[in-house]
């Protein structure tokens, strides 16, 4: 019952973190691609009161007409609608799943003695440094390089320097990551790494930034232009890291990339891949086709598919089902018997393991995810021979 209990718990969680996450970044990309269509207003009144740039559109049967003002109107509504929650549940809902799923199991999920032989209590501090610690260093390139003083002011500035440092730290932290963490688990740390600064951002400078300001507007003192600038670089930010931390949440599920022995490069590529997808639809809506961002991206996926593949599998007599079972009791019966049988699966049988064959052949010859961080050390050759009796039994 506990495990039926805890599925659903898997369930529910990831669920709602997805519902958060499509919300969060929708308007995210919303609003990206609102500030780059939007049109100085042409009408008078529009001009007299302050509206920088207004938009038409139409959507469900109904016409819209969002209005930018640059700083504010001059009689600023009491209700004002705030874009944050989709980014604090999707921060808490990751973190919930995270911490069921990894921390809860640092053993099985976090450890993988291969790479870094070390307690689970150590696995765990260390993963919640990694969230932490990246938040921290993140804050620092921007306070350290994005903050420029013109005499008793500060501006915000220096972006492609900030942007530059940003992507060297996250390759130390992918490698860094790679080295003490199962592939699966490093993979997953580095994405939810960028989205704790991404919701971070949101957190302690976008909304209080914002707060700020319209406090000082409706007590009638001066508004520091620091905090829309800092605000606007720091929702920039999170406009580019959308993409790569949606790769680094979806690639954790295929082992043909967090098991290579590169994994941290092949983790960084994807991510630069998602960064300039990003990058040519913010571009895309400001009226420039940069269609050889589209080629580059394409470019480094076919690189990346070509030294991802799997070599030849040396040649093996088929075995037969008797001689799978005996490896299946070796190497995988520990988890899929007949108390336990994550996914349903339950291998103590020949019977069983003839009717889960396609699910062995996926899971231990071709994805190679199967025994999780092989921890009960399966060999190359064992692999080689589930592949070819699977094959001799296919029609």
């Amino acid at each position: 019952m506990d495990t039926y209990l805890l599925d659903w718990a898997n369930l529910l969680l990831r669920w709602l973190h997805v519902i958060v996450a499509i919300a969060w970044i929708g308007a995210s990309f919303y609003f990206v691609w609102l500030d780059n269509h939007l049109l100085k207003p042409e009408a008078a009144e529009l001009k007299a009161k302050g509206v920088d740039g207004e938009l038409w559109a139409v959507h469900g049967g109904g016409f819209y007409n969002p209005q930018k003002y640059m700083v504010a109107p001059a009689n600023l509504p009491h209700h004002l609608h705030w874009f944050y929650w989709e980014s604090y549940w999707t921060w808490m809902s990751g973190f919930a799943l995270f911490t069921l799923l990894y921390l809860c199991n640092a053993d099985s999920f976090l450890i993988d003695k291969r790479v870094h032989d070390w307690s689970a209590g150590a696995a765990i501090a260390a993963a919640l440094g990694f969230l932490a610690s990246g938040w921290l260093a993140y804050d620092l390139i921007c306070r350290l390089f994005g903050q420029i003083r013109q005499g008793e002011r500060v501006v915000i500035g220096n972006d492609g320097v900030v942007l530059g440092l940003i992507a060297v730290f996250i390759v130390i932290a992918a490698f860094a990551a790679s080295q003490l963490f199962a592939g699966r688990a490093a993979f997953l740390i580095i994405g939810a790494m960028i989205a704790t600064m991404m919701s971070a951002n949101v957190f302690f400078w976008i909304i209080p930034g914002q707060k700020r300001v319209i406090e000082d507007m409706r007590a009638g003192r001066p508004v520091d232009p620091v905090h829309g600038q800092r605000g606007k670089q720091r929702s920039v930010h999170n406009t580019y890291f959308t993409l790569p931390v949606l790769i680094a949440m979806l690639s954790n599920h295929y082992g043909m990339l967090y098991n290579h022995p590169l994994n941290w490069a092949v983790l960084c590529v994807l991510m630069l891949a998602g960064a300039l997808v990003r990058t040519w639809f913010v571009k895309r809506h400001k009226g420039v086709n940069a269609w050889g961002l589209i080629v580059l991206v394409l470019a480094l996926l076919a690189a990346l598919i070509a030294w991802l593949a799997p070599q030849p599998a040396p040649k093996v007599a088929a075995p037969t089902t008797e001689q799978v079972q005996a490896i299946v009791q070796q190497r995988c019966l520990m988890c899929h018997n007949a108390a336990l049988g994550p996914k349903d699966v339950h291998l103590q049988t020949a019977a069983l393991v003839e009717s889960h064959a396609a699910r062995i052949y996926q899971q231990v010859v071709v994805q190679k995810t199967m025994p999780l961080n092989n921890a009960t050390q399966i060999t190359e050759e064992e692999r080689a021979a589930i592949g070819a009796w699977f094959k001799a039994r296919s029609p």
